[in-house]
């Protein structure tokens, strides 16, 4: 996730609720910039030359 262990689930007293409301959008960073890597691979162009 991007995060160290314990980040939010540490914090002593802390409802599972609430770790998920602290974490909020923080966890879809990391899907994001795998998503864009995906799409920016396969919109390179394709440099193998095809044989005639």
């Amino acid at each position: 996730m991007a995060l160290p262990a314990g980040h939010v689930t540490a914090v002593p007293g802390l409802s599972r609720t609430a770790q998920l409301k602290a974490l909020g959008n923080g966890v879809v960073w990391p899907q994001a910039a795998a998503a864009l890597r995906i799409l920016l691979h396969r919109a390179e162009p394709d440099t193998r030359e095809v044989a005639a």
